[in-house]
């Protein structure tokens, strides 16, 4: 499972309402890279694929493709908007090490 807060889904509904087009999903996953080793991806999605799972969660559905699933079980999206950075933060209880800009980590 994967949890998004209520800052993030407040920053996510407003994005999609405003950007967001005919979108209805956010799509979150894993991919190589980053100085850490994995890196996060989100972005914004109109198809549901085969391989994709479904979660919904604090009114947002959330599309993950099931090997980015894995590492992101337990995973919590949130969204921070203070004098350290504005943006999206993954509170991944999986990762063993993350890199100072919190946008990649390793197992």
């Amino acid at each position: 499972m994967i949890s998004i807060s209520d800052s993030a889904r407040d920053r996510l509904i407003q994005l999609l309402e405003n950007g967001g087009g005919d979108n209805s999903f956010v799509r979150v996953g894993v991919e190589s890279g980053g100085c850490s080793g994995l890196s996060y991806k989100l972005d914004f999605d109109k198809i549901k694929h085969d391989d994709d799972e479904l979660i919904e969660d604090n009114n947002i559905k959330l599309l993950v493709n099931k090997k980015s699933f894995l590492y992101l079980i337990g995973t919590t999206l949130e969204f921070s908007d203070g004098l350290n950075g504005k943006g999206f933060v993954f509170n991944n209880p999986n990762a063993s090490r993350t890199c100072g800009c919190g946008e990649s980590f390793s197992l």
